[in-house]
């Protein structure tokens, strides 16, 4: 069985967090790793955040989290832009 790499996004709601989506990295995990260190946000995760970035590997296709991002609203923005333009990227290169 492949591994496979994605990012997740949740948000903090009163009943806990909530996932609302998720960039899919196949089993490229230099790509999905060099990607999680350039987003923005804090690496700290404290009880007042409300937006998470995780990114996850699936094992077994059982998925385990690697690493956690607290980020703002603006920090989600420019993470989802950068997420958007390197998935395009290498897609785009695998096709070549």
């Amino acid at each position: 069985m492949e591994t496979q790499f994605y990012i997740l996004l949740s948000l903090k709601t009163p009943g806990g967090f909530v996932d609302y989506g998720q960039y899919f990295f196949g089993d490229d995990r230099d790509a999905a790793y060099e990607l999680f260190r350039q987003l923005k946000g804090d690496k700290q995760i404290h009880e007042g955040c409300p937006l998470h970035i995780d990114l996850v590997e699936t094992v077994n296709e059982l998925p385990v989290k690697i690493n956690s991002l607290c980020c703002t609203l603006e920090e989600l923005g420019a993470n989802c832009k950068l997420i958007a333009r390197e998935i395009f990227r290498l897609k785009n290169l695998e096709e070549m």
